[in-house]
C-alpha cells in the first residue's frame, strides 16, 4: 500500500524507543518526524543507538510534540497515563508500549500497580497483541502492548483454549526465562555486567504484574515465576499443564495448527529434527515472530508447552508496529519481514 503516514517515538532513547525507530525507518508507510527524551535532548539518535548514526534526526523534549499520525510512547509504567490528552491531541493513533493501558479495569491497576489516574480511558484500550485481539484492532485510536512475559505466556497456551483442551480451572505452572534489555537501559547494580554474568536468577518468584494480563486475556490464574538469564534479548516461558482429560500429540497439533496456521508472525516447532528442536529465543532475536511448541508427558498426563520470542520485538515494538498496520489499514506485515541471521551469537 502506498499510504504515507508520520510518526513520531516518546522515549525514543530507551531500548524498544531504538527497536521502534529502526522498525519504522524501514517501514514503507512510515516517515519519522520526531524521537524524544529528556536525556538526551539536542543529541543524534545515532549517538545513543549506534545502528542508527544513519538517521538524520535529534532528540527533542517530550515538552514539544509535534502533530503526527502515529505516536509511539515508549516510556516507564505511569508517564502515559500522566499525558495521555497531549499525547492524543498530538496523533490520531496513539500506541503506547508501557503498562498503562493493558488492562481493563481500576481495580485491576489497584491490585498490581499503583493505581490509576485516569481510568476513564481503560475500556477505549485495545490490547495489541494482534493474534489475540486482531478483530477490535481495525480504527483503533489507542493501542496498548503487551508485557513481554505475558505475551510469550499467552502465545504458548492460546491455543489449548481455542482447542477447549483446556478451561481455565486447572493448574497451569508458567517457568519464565528473560533477557537483560526487560530491566531497560537504565543502569542499576544487578545488571552490572559482573553481577548479571552467568545467571539464571528468580527476580519474580511469585506475584509478577503480568499475571494480570494471562488472567484476564485468557481466563487463567498461573502459578508464574520469572528468572533473569545471560542474554540480552529475548523471553522463553514453559508452561507445565495438568489438563483433565487426556490429550493426544495429534490433538495438540491440531490445536497449534488451528490457532497459527494463518498467522504470518507465529512459527510451530515441536521436537523435529535438527539442534532447534523447541522454541528458543535465539532463533527469534530482533524479528517479530514468535515460536510455540509442546511434548507431552504420558507418565503423568502432563503437557508441557514453550514459546519464545524476542521480548523488544515481538513483546514490545513489534507488537505495537504489527498492531498498528492493522489499526491503520496497512499491509500487516509492512516493516517487519526480518527473518533473522543464523548463525548467531548471545542475542
Amino acid at each position: 500500500m502506498s499510504k504515507q503516514l508520520t510518526a513520531g517515538v516518546v522515549g525514543g532513547s530507551g531500548f524498544t524507543g531504538g527497536e521502534l525507530l529502526r522498525l519504522l525507518d524501514g517501514h514503507p508507510n512510515f516517515e519519522v518526524e520526531q524521537a524524544t527524551s529528556r536525556s538526551y535532548e539536542r543529541k543524534t539518535v545515532g549517538h545513543v543507538h549506534p545502528n542508527l548514526r544513519h538517521l538524520d534526526l535529534r532528540f527533542t523534549s517530550p515538552a514539544d510534540l509535534e502533530s503526527v499520525d502515529v505516536l509511539f510512547t515508549a516510556t516507564p509504567h505511569g508517564v502515559s497515563m500522566e499525558h495521555i490528552d497531549a499525547f492524543q491531541e498530538a496523533a490520531d493513533t496513539v500506541v503506547d508500549l508501557s503498562a498503562d493501558f493493558r488492562l481493563s479495569e481500576e481495580a485491576q491497576y489497584d491490585e498490581w500497580y499503583d493505581g490509576h489516574i485516569c481510568p476513564e480511558y481503560l475500556d477505549k484500550s485495545e490490547y495489541a497483541l494482534p493474534e489475540l485481539n486482531r478483530e477490535n484492532l481495525p480504527g483503533a485510536d489507542l493501542i496498548a502492548a503487551g508485557g513481554c512475559n505475558a505475551t510469550a505466556t499467552i502465545l504458548g497456551l492460546k491455543p489449548l483454549f481455542d482447542a477447549e483442551i483446556l478451561s481455565g480451572d486447572e493448574q497451569v505452572v508458567v517457568d519464565v526465562k528473560v533477557g537483560s534489555s526487560e530491566g531497560g537501559a537504565g543502569a542499576s547494580k544487578a545488571s552490572s555486567h559482573a553481577e548479571r554474568s552467568g545467571i539464571v536468577r528468580p527476580y519474580a518468584p511469585t506475584g509478577h504484574r503480568h499475571e494480570a494480563e494471562i488472567q484476564e486475556y485468557l481466563g487463567l490464574s498461573v502459578s508464574f515465576t520469572v528468572h533473569a538469564v545471560d542474554m540480552v534479548r529475548g523471553a522463553a516461558a514453559t508452561c507445565h499443564v495438568f489438563p483433565d482429560d487426556p490429550v493426544s500429540k495429534g490433538d495438540m497439533w491440531k490445536a497449534f495448527r488451528g490457532t497459527y496456521g494463518d498467522e504470518p508472525f507465529m512459527r510451530t516447532v515441536a521436537g523435529g529434527g535438527g539442534v532447534y528442536r523447541y522454541p528458543e529465543p535465539k532463533s527469534v532475536a530482533g524479528t517479530n515472530f514468535g515460536e510455540v511448541g509442546f511434548e507431552i508427558d504420558p507418565t503423568n498426563g502432563r503437557l508441557v508447552v514453550f514459546s519464545a520470542i524476542d521480548n523488544m520485538m515481538k513483546g514490545s515494538a513489534g507488537q505495537a508496529v504489527h498492531a498498528a498496520n492493522i489499526a491503520l489499514g496497512l499491509e500487516e506485515t509492512a516493516g517487519l519481514e526480518f527473518t533473522g541471521l543464523h548463525p548467531v551469537g548471545s542475542p
